[in-house]
């Protein structure tokens, strides 16, 4: 129980800013807050994805029309591709929330998720609502809408399948059913404990035309969403282009739209709108007993606000509280008082903020906390308290007033009791959906229960309660000032250097393990046995660290004789306790930086691997392991530079090897490619990975005519046929066969080529369920004296895996026989 309660107020008033914790309290702010405070309504917009959402849209009924507004992503994006960096996976998720949460704070909405997991593309909603499970993720969506309880909801996507994406028709199978089942008391009755049934007043599909489907008609009803808002400055084409672009792992960069833009909607469930989004709902105060007395004071102290002496306005937004705090309807006062309590702040010039003095702690530390309180205008507003953890303090001085101007700075202490890990990420998940500690989290975009420090002031007479997450403060001597989640981690993290080490013979190898300390001691690390593999030594002992000493462990690992594929995974044993997590810190100036602790193990894999050759040149695509997987086999991976490909003597790799969508992301490759082009012909041996064929950099990527499609097979337990079983990349070195595509994860792959030429060889056929079969996954070319390799194989997912079958095949890419 106590953890919903938490849960609930987080979910009922999301919060957060990158640059400070305490919200903005400009003259704009303070109008806008005014015209919000006036508005009772709520819009709940749904799809399936990061970037899937309508930031336009979003913005003007946040905005424009004041109404409480939320998208609910289905997924965290973690399936996609990663324009940045090579994060993958669940590493991608986190970086897709940050950006998501980046994106509601330029647009004004909130964010919220479900448990599902973006396994990546689905051709329909029959596979991806198998994946997900569809009763889970839809008591997630049954969930949000009992909280948030809108008037109206929102998808993005039609049921009927002109979304494209499987995910994008899945999401709109599920809203359907959750706007009717939120409302039945026998649908989920377990959340009933804490949350009422909710009926939505309709549900709309917010019709488009993009993609090459035009789903807009004019009888359609519409909705001008191009205004000028004169007091941001902005058009909301602008506020949604600052939005987007926050999506910058996808390169979703947006030019800013002005001028008049229409929005089209298709009324799905519910009485149909005929003058306004929310007809039919009352938005205005008298949605409550007793609004109209607040409204009427509301519009009075509107007016006689004075910008020059925003100050002036508190007495009087002070009574109102008083007014409101009667209200009897538990949302809309809970709501309408925490909106009413942010605006009294910015018109007292009240600011406050707690700061960690260190960005790390270990389990069980005390964490020392500074937290200063600023009072820009008048000597009216008393400090009663400060509280963490819901041990209040005071201090000498607490219930006077504080001093006008002059910042105070007050200390606490609390303790490092959680580790700061993503709630999703804490269990091992399937392939479709989170495991989560207990439902209720569900719909939370952070933790919840992060470290909050709660302030209670005497504004008027009157004591109000504010909170601000306590975070790490810093100064960057290039970008100044800024502001970072706090990390509380073991004490000891150990992160295994691969995440896969893969045997082709008994020779032993080496498993690195980093450690990090998080206190002041000493330990030991070991690794667990596995069975079928011989580790040594038993145990390593360390001494003396101190806070942020990093160093690392060598074991040496050999297979016994037919040794099975296993897992290893390292302890480290502190003051008794056992801990078995890593480090993995991701880092980039557009999000808050993240933390996360997997877990400290990798796979081993035994498998029959034959390698010819040694040295591999290797040009960085979008973003992928593919080169750290070739090196953990035994070669020489060289990143190449385009004065080494331009200038250089490419003669001596046995193969170069293009990273996935290089020739979307790498605007030099269309000078380069001709180099390229030689080193095949005059006797090299070029790999080239999946290319998107939307923004080839060069239309020349192959020796002859090439050009990748939108066709894909996503089973990636999809029959593999086997076209050409005499082809030099079935048997040299390691012959494959149908057993090599078992236990492929994801896909099988992606953009496949389309239309072969006859100058290239097919080497596969395979097909989802109810589609033709498809041979552009894999295809070759004899070229001058070399030959040149085009795979739009999920190689890129397979080699992190540990795949033993994409191992062999991907090894016979790269060897080309003399």
């Amino acid at each position: 129980m106590k953890i919903f309660k938490s849960l609930s107020i987080a979910l009922l008033i999301t919060t957060g800013a990158l640059a400070q914790t305490a919200p903005p309290a400009n003259l704009s702010t303070i109008r806008q807050q005014f015209k919000k405070l006036n508005v009772l309504g709520s819009v709940l917009y749904i799809a399936a994805h990061p970037d899937d959402e309508n930031t336009r849209l979003l913005a003007y009924l946040a905005q424009e029309k004041g109404y409480r507004t939320g998208y609910l992503a289905l997924t965290r994006g973690d399936g996609g591709q990663n324009l940045i960096g090579n994060e993958q996976a669940e590493l991608l998720g986190l970086i897709r929330t940050q950006e998501l949460l980046a994106a509601r704070r330029a647009d004004g909405a909130e964010q919220f998720f479900s448990r599902a997991n973006d396994f990546g593309f689905s051709k329909g909603p029959d596979e991806t609502l198998k994946i997900w499970d569809r009763d889970k993720i839809l008591g997630d969506m049954v969930w949000v809408i009992r909280q948030f309880k809108p008037d109206v909801m929102i998808c993005r996507f039609p049921t009927t399948g002109e979304g494209g994406h499987g995910h994008h028709t899945s999401s709109a199978i599920i809203t359907q059913e959750a706007f009717t089942a939120a409302a039945d008391p026998k649908r989920y009755p377990e959340q009933l404990k804490y949350v009422q049934p909710w009926q939505a007043k309709r549900l709309l599909w917010n019709t488009f035309n993009f993609g090459g489907n035009n789903t807009i008609s004019p009888d359609q009803f519409k909705v001008d969403v191009g205004v000028y808002n004169p007091i941001l400055g902005k058009g909301y084409g602008e506020i949604a282009a600052e939005s987007r672009s926050n999506h910058k792992s996808q390169g979703f960069g947006s030019a800013r739209q002005r001028g008049q833009s229409f929005e089209y909607f298709k009324t799905i469930l519910g009485e149909a709108p005929k003058e306004d989004l929310l007809d039919g709902t009352l938005t205005t105060w008298k949605r409550v007993k007793g609004g109209d007395d607040i409204a009427t004071n509301l519009s009075i102290i509107s007016k006689a606000f004075d910008a020059d002496a925003p100050e002036k306005s508190v007495p009087e937004l002070v009574k109102l509280r008083t007014k409101i705090e009667k209200v009897s309807d538990v949302y809309w006062r809970t709501l309408k008082l925490k909106e009413l309590d942010n605006l009294i702040a910015a018109c007292a010039g009240l600011w406050f903020e707690s700061y960690a003095a260190e960005a790390s702690y270990a389990l069980g530390d005390s964490i020392a906390i500074r937290s200063q309180v600023l009072n820009r205008y008048s000597n009216k507003v008393k400090l009663q308290s400060i509280s963490i953890q819901k041990q209040a303090q005071t201090f000498a001085g607490t219930g006077q007033v504080i001093p006008a101007n002059e910042l105070k700075t007050y200390s606490i202490k609390a303790l490092a009791d959680k580790l700061t890990q993503p709630y999703w990420l804490n269990a091992p998940h399937g392939i479709g959906a989170y495991t989560l500690p207990n439902d209720e989290l569900a719909g939370n975009p952070e933790n919840p229960d992060l470290l909050t420090v709660s302030y209670t002031f005497e504004i008027e007479g009157k004591p109000i309660h504010y909170d601000r997450k306590l975070i790490y403060k810093y100064v960057d001597p290039v970008r100044g000032e800024l502001y970072e989640p706090i990390e509380i981690a073991p004490p000891v993290t150990a992160t295994i250097s691969n995440k896969v080490y893969v045997y082709s013979t008994k020779q032993p190898q080496t498993l690195q393990v980093k450690l990090k300390s998080f206190i002041n001691g000493g330990g030991s690390i070991s690794i667990k046995p596995v069975v079928g593999w011989q580790i040594s030594p038993a145990s390593i002992s360390f001494a003396d660290k101190k806070k942020g000493d990093e160093w690392t462990a060598d074991f040496t690992i050999t297979p016994i004789a037919n040794a099975q594929n296993g897992t290893a995974e390292a302890v480290v044993t502190v003051n008794g306790k056992n801990y078995s997590l890593g480090l993995q810190r991701i880092q980039y100036e557009h999000i808050p930086n993240i933390s996360l602790f997997p877990p400290a193990q990798a796979k081993l894999v035994n498998l029959d691997l034959k390698i010819a050759g040694k040295k591999i040149g290797y040009i960085t695509g979008a973003g992928d392991f593919v080169a750290d997987a070739l090196r953990q086999i035994g070669y020489e991976v060289h990143l190449l530079t385009e004065n080494e490909i331009m200038n250089g003597d490419l003669s001596v790799y046995d193969a170069i090897v293009t990273g996935v969508r290089a020739y979307n992301v790498d605007e030099r490759l269309a000078f380069e490619q001709p180099k390229l082009m030689e080193y095949v012909k005059n006797g090299g041996n070029l790999v080239v990975q999946y290319n998107n064929p939307a923004g080839l950099v060069t239309q020349q990527i192959g020796p002859y005519a090439l050009l990748p499609g939108n066709e894909r097979v996503t089973d990636e337990f999809a029959k593999v046929t086997i076209t050409n079983p005499q082809s030099p990349l079935l048997n040299y070195p390691n012959k494959i066969t149908q057993t090599d595509f078992d236990g492929w994860v994801q896909e099988r792959g992606l953009y496949f080529v389309n239309g072969v030429v006859q100058e290239y060889q097919t080497i596969f056929e395979m097909n989802d369920a109810g589609e033709s079969p498809k041979n552009g996954s894999l295809i070759s070319a004899n070229y001058g004296k070399g030959r040149y390799v085009y795979t739009s194989l999920a190689f890129f997912r397979q080699l992190p895996a540990g795949v033993p079958g994409a191992y062999r095949l991907f090894v016979n890419l790269l060897s080309k026989p003399k």
